[in-house]
C-alpha cells in the first residue's frame, strides 16, 4: 500500500504520547490475529448500534442526559443481536485549544475503557472524531493551518493510544464533515486533504494500525453520486485494501421530519431510499470496497418520536433493512437514548426494535395503513386497505389468539383486504374513543402487521391566549390523532417558517399532547407570525377529519379562536 509521509511535528507527537504512557494496549487479551479482508470484517459487523450522546456529548459523558457507559450496557447490546458498536467521541473539551493540542490523559483513558468494555462483550468497535467536525474542523477554509495541525495532532494521539488495540477496532476519520464559507467543490478537496492526512498518520504509527480498517466519509456523509465519486477517487489514489466508506441516512427529508404534507412513506420516499443504497453499492461494494451505514433513523426522532406516524415509521425501517441487506451495507442504528433506556436496559418501543431486528434477516408484510377509523355513532361500514406482502404470503387475520374467519370477517381480492361491517362492529365493542381492538395481519415470515380499530368523533378545539413563546390550544381529540397542520393567511400566502409549503413541520411548529388534551403552537412558528394578520390553521387528522383554527398576533401576545 502507498503511505503518506508524516510531518516532523506529527512524528514528535507520537513520541510524546508514547512517553506520556497513552499508547498502552486496550484489551491486550482480545486479539484478531487472522488477517481478514476489509469486506469480511465489515460484513461481520452487521448489525451495529451507536452509543450516541455519550462520549460525543458536550462537554462530558453525561452532559446530554445519558448515564455512563457500562459493561451491562454492551452485554445487553450484544445479547440483542448486535455485532458492532459505533462509539462517537468529541475531543474538543478535553484537548488544549493551542499547539501541541494535547488530549487530556484522563479522557483518553476513559475512551479506552469504554472501548475495552465493548470489546469484552465481543463487539466490533468504530471510534471517530465526532462533533469536532462543526466545532473547529468546519473552519478549515478560513483557518487551514490551525485546523490541519489540530486534526493531525488529534489523530496522532488517538492512533498512538490504540496502536495495539485488536483489529476489531476501526477508526473513522471525521463525523459528518462540513466546511463553512466554501463551495461544495472546495469542501470536497478539504475533506480529501484531511482523509489523506488521517490515513498517513494512522498507517505510519505502526502496530495494529498498519493494517487496521480505516473508514472514510463522503462530504456530509451524503450519498449523492458526485460525492460518492469524489470519495471513490480518494480511495483509488490511496491504494489501500483496508479502507471502508461510510454514509448516513435519515430518509427523504419531508417524510423524515413530517413537513410539506408528506405524512406517509410514499413512493417518492421509497425511491429515495432505494436509490441512496443502490448508488452506494454500485460505487463501492461492486468494486470490493465495504460500505457502512454509520447512522440511520428519522430526523424527527430528535424532536418528537411521534412526528412520523407509527405504521409509516415501521414501513420505512422494514424497507431500509431489506435494501441494506441485499446491497450488503453494514448498518449502525443511531441511538442517542431515544430507543434503549440506558437505566433499565429496556427498549422504549419494543415493536420498533422487533421490526428493525427482523429486517436484518427477512422481509415483513405491511399494509397501506395500520389504522381503521370507525364513527362512534351511526352504522359501521366495511373498510378496505391494501396489503403489501413484500415477497411473503398473506396467512390471515388474528384478534389475539382467535383467527378471524375468511368470508365472514374479511375478504381478500388480489392485494385488497376488506374487513366486513359485522367484524368491525364486533371489534369496535362499545366504541369508546380510541383503540378498541388490535388485529394482526400475519404473513409467511417476518413481523405481523398490526391494525388498530379506532372509534372517533371529529376533534374539538377551544379558544386560547398565549405569547410568541407558546400557545396551548385546548383539544378534545376524541380518539383521533393529528397528522399535520397547514397555516395560511387570508391573502393565500403560507405562514413562515418554510413559506414554500403551507404544511408546517411537526414538532418544531406544533406539538400535540394527547395526555394533556392540547396542541402546543411553538416559538419557531409563533415568533415569525405577521402582526395583526389573522392566520388560519387547518389541522389534518388521521381519520380524514379537518379542523380549522384562527390565531392572531399583537406584539408578543397571541390569541386563538375556534372556527
Amino acid at each position: 500500500m502507498r503511505r503518506t509521509p508524516l510531518s516532523r511535528a506529527a512524528s514528535l507527537l507520537i513520541a510524546l504520547i508514547t512517553v506520556l504512557g497513552l499508547a498502552s494496549s486496550p484489551t491486550a487479551a482480545s486479539t484478531d490475529k487472522g488477517v481478514r479482508s476489509a469486506m469480511d470484517v465489515v460484513a461481520a459487523m452487521q448489525p451495529g448500534w451507536n452509543l450516541g450522546n455519550t462520549l460525543d456529548a458536550i462537554p462530558d459523558e453525561t452532559s446530554w442526559g445519558n448515564p455512563r457507559a457500562t459493561k451491562a450496557l454492551f452485554e445487553t447490546i450484544r445479547a440483542q443481536g448486535f455485532r458492532s458498536v459505533r462509539i462517537p467521541v468529541t475531543w474538543t473539551d478535553h484537548q488544549s485549544a493551542t499547539a501541541p493540542y494535547t488530549i487530556d490523559a484522563k479522557w483518553m483513558n476513559r475512551v479506552k475503557e469504554v472501548v475495552d468494555l465493548a470489546l469484552a462483550s465481543d463487539l466490533y468497535v468504530l471510534i471517530n472524531v465526532h462533533h469536532d467536525s462543526w466545532q473547529w474542523i468546519a473552519k478549515m477554509a478560513t483557518d487551514r493551518d490551525q485546523v490541519v495541525a489540530r486534526f493531525n495532532a488529534s489523530w496522532t494521539q488517538i492512533a498512538a493510544a490504540f496502536r495495539d488495540a485488536p483489529r476489531k477496532v476501526l477508526f473513522e476519520s471525521v463525523n459528518e464533515p462540513q466546511f463553512d464559507n466554501t463551495t461544495e467543490e472546495e469542501a470536497t478537496k478539504l475533506l480529501a486533504e484531511l482523509n489523506r492526512s488521517f490515513h498517513g498518520i494512522v498507517r505510519a504509527s505502526g502496530g495494529q494500525n498498519a493494517d487496521r480498517i480505516l473508514v472514510l466519509p463522503t462530504l456530509h456523509t451524503n450519498a449523492s453520486q458526485n460525492l460518492l465519486d469524489a470519495l471513490n477517487g480518494e480511495i483509488t489514489s490511496l491504494n489501500d485494501k483496508n479502507l471502508a466508506v461510510t454514509i448516513h441516512h435519515y430518509g427523504y427529508w419531508p417524510f423524515s421530519v413530517n413537513i410539506a404534507g408528506v405524512t406517509t412513506f410514499n413512493e417518492e420516499s421509497q425511491q429515495e431510499l432505494i436509490g441512496y443504497y443502490d448508488r452506494t453499492a454500485q460505487t463501492f461494494i461492486s468494486r470490493g470496497i465495504p460500505a457502512i451505514l454509520g447512522e440511520y433513523g428519522l430526523l424527527s426522532f430528535d424532536v418528537d418520536v411521534n412526528a412520523v406516524q407509527r405504521g409509516e415509521k415501521l414501513k420505512f425501517f422494514e424497507l431500509l433493512g431489506y435494501q441494506a441487506r441485499i446491497k450488503k451495507l453494514t448498518t449502525m442504528w443511531w441511538d442517542n437514548g431515544q430507543h434503549l433506556n440506558r437505566e433499565t436496559l429496556q427498549w422504549k418501543d419494543p415493536g420498533l426494535f422487533a421490526q428493525i431486528k427482523s429486517s436484518f434477516t427477512t422481509r415483513s408484510g405491511t399494509a397501506s395503513t395500520d389504522s381503521i377509523f370507525v364513527s362512534k355513532s351511526g352504522a359501521i361500514e366495511a373498510q378496505s386497505l391494501t396489503l403489501n406482502p413484500n415477497g411473503t404470503s398473506f396467512r390471515g387475520l388474528w384478534h389475539g389468539d382467535a383467527r378471524l374467519a375468511p368470508g365472514r370477517d374479511y375478504t381478500v381480492s388480489g392485494d385488497k383486504l376488506t374487513l366486513t361491517a359485522a367484524a368491525l362492529t364486533r371489534l369496535a365493542g362499545d366504541r369508546a374513543h380510541g383503540v378498541n381492538a388490535t388485529i394482526q395481519a400475519r404473513f409467511s415470515q417476518g413481523i405481523p402487521w398490526q391494525i388498530n380499530v379506532i372509534s372517533y368523533e371529529t376533534p374539538v378545539l377551544s379558544g386560547a391566549a398565549g405569547t410568541t413563546e407558546s400557545l396551548t390550544v385546548p383539544a378534545q381529540f376524541r380518539g383521533d390523532r393529528v397528522a399535520t397542520m397547514e397555516a395560511k393567511y387570508a391573502d393565500g400566502t403560507n405562514a413562515a417558517p418554510h413559506e414554500w409549503t403551507s404544511y408546517k413541520e411537526y414538532g418544531r411548529t406544533f406539538s400535540p399532547d394527547y395526555a394533556g388534551n392540547s396542541i402546543r403552537l411553538l416559538k419557531d412558528f409563533l415568533g415569525v407570525m405577521r402582526e395583526g394578520a389573522p392566520l388560519t390553521l387547518t389541522f389534518h387528522f388521521w381519520s380524514g377529519a379537518k379542523v380549522t383554527y384562527q390565531v392572531t398576533r399583537s406584539g408578543d401576545t397571541v390569541t386563538g379562536t375556534a372556527s
